[in-house]
């Protein structure tokens, strides 16, 4: 399975990372899902959301959550990116792209994938007003 993990204070250039997809001929389901700052956390209205990580221990605990992706579903490509730093409302703080020959495989593998994320990843958000 190809992988492709990105932390990074960068913003997210969608269309960039939509150009440069590659995939066999026998997939055929692309799922991506942008993961945008929404303008309230826990009831109060925020401006952005200050990420940070333990970044070495991210990567590793991404690598092991996608060796197992790889074991459960048959996906050829996965990609991931993660902002880090101040992400203002209404831009992308995640995206991730999951190529697969089935849309089921592909719809399910990204759900597990941003659940376990959010359970096992050291990446935390702060709320700023």
């Amino acid at each position: 399975m190809h992988r492709s993990l990105t932390i990074s204070p960068d913003p997210i250039d969608e269309p960039a990372l939509v150009a440069q997809r590659r995939m066999g001929a026998g997939m055929g389901a692309v799922v991506y899902f942008s993961g945008v700052v929404r303008g309230a956390e826990a009831g109060e209205v925020i401006s952005a959301i200050d990420y940070t990580a333990f970044q070495q221990m991210a990567e590793h605990q991404f690598h092991k959550l996608f060796d197992e992706m790889a074991a459960r579903w048959p996906v050829e490509s996965v990609r991931l990116v993660h902002r880090l730093g101040v992400v203002r409302v209404n831009e992308a703080s995640l995206w991730l792209e999951v190529i697969a020959p089935h849309r089921g495989d592909a719809f399910a593998a990204g759900q597990w994938l941003i659940d376990e994320m959010k359970r096992v990843v050291p990446i935390w958000k702060r709320p700023v007003s």
